[in-house]
């Protein structure tokens, strides 16, 4: 199965950011992934809405914007007005339902597309209340706040108990995996059932850029 890459902001080189989100376009890839970190929600700080807002209607890419904060809600219409086009939030930051489910449809009252993420220990059952109403599902295959991490095994069984919780709920949700992604664990993820590979020192930094998307997704 051809699954798409969404390859990761982080991990380009910021001294040349027009070169390096061009490369992500010509090179087939339709994502672009930005890790957003506030050093409270995970113990890293990244970058935040101004970089956001200053790529945002640039690049024919969909921004996919993962935000590892604690103040969900205070945030999610600052990343809105930036230009997300899918925004996927930790399941880990809420500690209730009602919350999750207020995010969720703040993000659909923009016309844009939610996502939740959850961290390795986390289990998927969690997702069952609100599986229905999501668009993207991102599974942690490493604990988030930095890049360049190794890639947890266990993210695979993940991946199949999530494919059939999508199936047994009727849900659209795409399944998404970041953490540790490249030429041998990306085809495992894919096998799984991934819709779509994050990657990032996988591919920022060498000069087969486009190759190595191509072996992510199978061609």
């Amino acid at each position: 199965m051809k699954v798409e890459v969404s390859p990761s902001l982080l991990a380009a080189d910021f001294r040349f950011l027009d070169r390096e989100i061009k490369q992500v376009s010509t090179s087939g890839c339709k994502y672009l992934h930005f890790d957003v970190m506030d050093g409270a929600f995970v113990p890293n700080i990244s970058f935040g809405v101004p970089v956001l807002a200053s790529l945002a209607g640039n690049y024919p890419l969909v921004f996919d914007v993962h935000i590892m904060i604690k103040r969900v809600l205070k945030y999610i219409p600052a990343f809105l007005a930036a230009g997300a086009d899918i925004v996927t939030f930790h399941y880990e930051a809420f500690r209730k339902v009602e919350q999750i489910k207020k995010a969720v449809a703040m993000i659909h009252s923009a016309g844009k597309k939610a996502g939740i993420s959850i961290k390795p220990h986390t289990s998927i059952e969690v997702l069952s209340p609100f599986i229905k109403e999501l668009d993207l599902v991102l599974i942690m295959s490493v604990e988030p706040g930095f890049g360049g991490q190794k890639f947890d095994p266990k993210a695979l069984e993940k991946i199949r108990e999530l494919k059939k919780l999508i199936a047994a709920n009727e849900s659209q949700a795409l399944i998404e995996v970041d953490g540790g992604i490249n030429e041998i664990t990306g085809p495992q993820a894919r096998k799984a059932g991934a819709n779509i590979l994050v990657a990032g020192s996988y591919l920022f930094g060498h000069d087969d850029f486009q190759a190595r998307v191509e072996k992510l997704r199978g061609e």
